[in-house]
């Protein structure tokens, strides 16, 4: 019998409740679903890293590193990701501003009726579409990168920033847990915020680099035993499962 071939996958480090790193391990509601993914395939020894978004996508990028989670499928602004797993599960990309901000004007056409404003993202996220980056490059809008979820809504609490972009559920959770933690005060020492309006309709996958040149052979098998592990994981409920006992562990 052949020894299991070793395999690093790399995972966003600051994207809770999806994929996070929790006392020095990966956490997560995609960290759930690979692990039991893995657990269906056969052949590998898999160890997987958190590490921080920009860093996670170089790799990617440079062929160094062999697949990170969880990419939005984006083959325009990231060539090198190719080929991407089959879908993992559906987020919602929503804007969330500061009261005041959503008090001078209504603000639900996506991005014209944010026009003037400072937009918070995540480093490295490319979520607010096409119609946003050509607006940031025009000077109509401004995008400010903070490191994580974290870091943004701190600066939306603060009033550095106007509005704040991300996935619903991962806004939500954060904002919850940084309450709980007494580092963040609506109303009181920081501005209260609401959700302006949804983006997109996105979905997180498992994606491979396209820049490593042969250096990883076992890439096509991987991949296809990873989608044959996620399909059966769908069809017989296994992903709704997890997601569902995910999120009543962790209200």
């Amino acid at each position: 019998m052949a020894a299991d071939i070793p395999v690093t996958i790399y995972a966003d480090a600051g994207y809770p409740p999806y994929s996070y790193e929790k006392d020095g391990k990966p956490a997560g509601l995609y960290y759930e679903i690979v692990r039991a993914a893995f657990g269906h395939m056969h052949g590998y020894k898999i160890e997987v890293q958190t590490v921080p978004w920009k860093r996670g996508m170089a790799l990617i990028k440079s062929g160094a590193g062999f697949a990170l989670y969880p990419p939005y499928m984006n083959t325009k602004d990231e060539p090198w990701t190719w080929p991407y797993s089959l879908p993992l599960y559906e987020e919602r990309v929503v804007a969330v501003c500061r009261k005041d901000v959503l008090a001078a004007k209504p603000r639900r056409r996506w991005p014209e009726d944010f026009y003037g404003l400072t937009i918070g993202n995540n480093a490295g996220f490319i979520v607010g579409g096409e119609a946003f980056e050509k607006a940031v490059r025009a000077g109509q809008l401004r995008m400010e990168e903070g490191k994580d979820s974290e870091t943004n809504i701190l600066k939306l609490g603060m009033k550095r920033i106007d509005c704040y972009i991300n996935d619903r559920v991962s806004i939500q959770w954060t904002r919850n847990e940084l309450k709980a933690h007494g580092k963040l005060d609506e109303g009181g020492a920081h501005a209260e915020m609401a959700e302006a309006t949804v983006i997109a309709v996105e979905q997180g996958f498992l994606g491979f680099t396209d820049r490593d040149n042969g250096k990883f052979t076992y890439k096509s098998d991987f991949a296809k035993q990873f989608d044959n592990a996620i399909y059966q994981m769908k069809r017989t409920g296994e992903i709704d499962n997890i997601a569902r006992n995910f999120f009543k562990n962790h209200q």
